[in-house]
């Protein structure tokens, strides 16, 4: 029988090529994965459809996570927002729950990430800038205010604060009579990413790693539907990753913190399924579908291999999904509306299981009310009109797809092997590694763009002259005024006594093997202020240099 793919080439392919020649002598994707002309059976030689696939809800959950994934449920659509004051923050949660979202996500400006109040010299010019300025409970419990906390779930983008942060919230239910068993969310709490690729941190790599930890200890015994963690890939790739890198590193930090639990002698399956992941949806469409299905098929094999979990829970990777801010441009920024929607697509292609879609406006300031509306829309649009729910994982079986999720995986693990083979993630990050890598594909994708080699529209190619913008959020110039005025009542009206005391237990938990979640609350309890609880763990651990 002669062989079909090599007659197509020499009686329709060869024919064709001479009247009209390929673009490109080579294609690629966004991470410089080659695309082949054609996929056939031939590029799947050696699939197994129970081994590489199995059933949605089954190991190796390639499929999904959820047996019925969106048949039962649409993913948690789950707009992060945050700017100025508390009050502002409630209004703009209020707007988007009354709009149809169907989760929170808070963001926090630069000083509450770093450990600082309104009134500390660092944090001038930054309060209330890039999301909420928290500096005590009195500012969490603003912030949530008339919100249904025993219904809906919360997401905190908190690292190196994220026990101060989860323990105001924890204090906040508390006081309506909401047990923490009963509370819903996610804290960010992946301090290793800020070492690789963004740079919020406090303390040093021990201490920062011993923190997340006793939140993640914590969580496990009582707060049973909390996320403790959740490690981020999406700041990988915003720094410049490629999507294989993009798995790779945010498994290996991965590991790290399950090995860190596992010192205290915690048994995997009692807090691995809390763990909850946090990917990028970038442009190449369905580089990023296969790029999901390879996360979750890797994750559970090293679940299941490296770490003896047995609980299905424990073997699967959940994930939240945003779609790529580097990849908004400030020029012709309506096309934004159409870059989103794409990736938006893919992450629900890839099975995502909570998803924010980014404003058409995040190039050139925080959303307005109108733009942060229409990006809502986006994922509804998705949900109620495309079809694209009805079946899971309708993309198995591509020639291509397939192929590429094998070669996804496939590079990921050389990454995790690597990394390894250094003495793992924390010994990797201390030797630049991943951060050298990051900077590596960052410098060739802007050298492809600067030569025309990368086409991004509006920037380097169907470019015009634009003589209008969007009308964009500003922050009020009067904002950090107010945080402090409020700072300065706190700290006229509390206990002072009371919360000296809780900071003076909480510095010498410290110096201990103690887990510092709980006095961290008593501190809040305290009205201790997030810059104050924050100065205390620094006299003990001191500050990461960089």
């Amino acid at each position: 029988m002669p062989d079909k793919h090599q007659q197509w080439e020499d009686e329709v392919l060869k024919p064709a090529l001479k009247r009209w020649p390929e673009r490109e002598e080579v294609f690629k994707t966004a991470s410089d994965v080659p695309v082949e002309r054609l996929y056939t059976p031939s590029d799947i030689v050696g699939f197994d459809y129970e081994r590489d696939l199995g059933y949605p809800g089954q190991f190796p959950f390639t499929r999904g996570v959820q047996p019925t994934m969106y048949r039962g449920k649409f993913w948690t659509m789950r707009q992060y927002a945050g700017y100025g004051t508390a009050e502002q923050t409630n209004s703009r949660f209020h707007y988007l729950l009354a709009q149809g979202q169907t989760g929170l996500s808070m963001a926090f400006d630069l000083p509450t990430q770093m450990g600082y109040d309104s009134d500390h010299p660092l944090a001038q010019g930054e309060v209330g800038k890039v999301g909420v300025a928290i500096g005590s409970l009195r500012d969490m419990e603003s912030v949530l205010a008339d919100l249904p906390l025993e219904k809906i779930s919360t997401s905190m983008t908190i690292n190196a604060t994220a026990a101060i942060l989860l323990a105001m919230y924890i204090v906040v239910g508390r006081s309506r009579g909401i047990p923490e068993s009963k509370l819903s969310g996610t804290v960010q709490n992946d301090i290793l990413k800020e070492y690789i690729a963004r740079g919020t941190y406090i303390y040093p790599v021990g201490p920062s790693m011993r923190l997340a930890g006793d939140i993640i200890s914590f969580c496990a015994e009582k707060l049973p539907h909390w996320n403790p963690i959740s490690i981020s890939g999406y700041h990988i790739r915003e720094a410049g990753s490629t999507a294989s890198q993009e798995i790779a590193f945010t498994l290996s930090n991965a590991i790290a913190y399950v090995e860190e639990v596992q010192k205290r002698g915690i048994e995997v399956d009692s807090f691995a399924p809390r763990l909850a992941f946090f990917f990028n949806a970038h442009s190449d469409f369905l580089e990023e579908i296969a790029k999901y299905r390879a996360a979750r098929r890797l994750w559970a094999r090293i679940m299941r291999d490296r770490f003896g979990a047995t609980d299905p829970q424990a073997m699967m990777l959940r994930f939240h999904t945003q779609t790529a801010g580097s990849s908004l441009t400030a020029q012709q920024p309506q096309n934004n509306v159409v870059r989103v929607a794409l990736q938006a697509l893919s992450a629900v292609l890839g099975g995502t299981q909570s998803l924010h879609t980014n404003s058409l406006d995040e190039a050139l300031a925080l959303p307005t009310e109108e733009s942060a509306l229409l990006a809502l829309r986006t994922q509804q649009i998705i949900a109620s009109e495309t079809g694209v729910p009805s079946t899971i994982d309708p993309l198995a079986g591509s020639y291509f797809i397939e192929s590429l999720t094998d070669a996804l995986e496939a590079a990921a693990e050389a990454y995790i092997s690597k990394i390894d083979h250094m003495g793992g993630t924390i010994e990797a990050i201390e030797a630049e590694y991943q951060q050298g890598e990051i900077q590596e594909a960052a410098y060739r994708w802007q050298k492809e763009i600067d030569a025309h080699e990368r086409l991004i529209v509006g920037v380097n190619s169907y470019q015009m002259e634009e003589h209008s913008h969007p009308k964009i959020l500003e922050a009020s110039p009067a904002l950090q005024a107010e945080q402090i005025h409020r700072l300065e009542v706190l700290r006229a009206e509390r206990d002072v006594e009371a919360a000296g005391a809780a900071l003076a237990r909480l510095r010498n938990a410290a110096g201990t093997k103690d887990n510092l979640v709980p006095p961290i609350i008593e501190c809040v309890e305290c009205l201790c202020t997030l810059g104050e609880i924050s100065d205390s763990l620094r006299q003990v651990f001191g500050s990461y240099a960089g």
